[in-house]
């Protein structure tokens, strides 16, 4: 998948739990969101855009929440 729609639809992801009144809860909000709707292929290909890129182009929430999930490899 095209890392530039990943980071997209991320940031999408990341303005809407971003919104919450708890950014602890909306970074949590972000990691389910996450772990639970990509597929880790998905999962994969952002977290190595984060190693690898600094997360470039993604909000600081998104980037923090993918800071929590799970490492390559186990479910991510």
């Amino acid at each position: 998948m095209d890392i530039q729609n990943l980071i997209k639809q991320a940031n999408q992801i990341g303005d809407f739990f971003g919104a919450w009144p708890d950014p602890a809860q909306g970074r949590a909000e972000v990691t389910n969101h996450l772990k639970r709707f990509w597929e880790p292929r998905m999962r994969r290909q952002i977290i190595e855009h984060v190693r690898a890129q600094g997360g470039a182009g993604l909000n600081p929430l998104v980037i923090e929440a993918i800071g929590h999930l799970e490492p390559m490899g186990e479910g991510a």
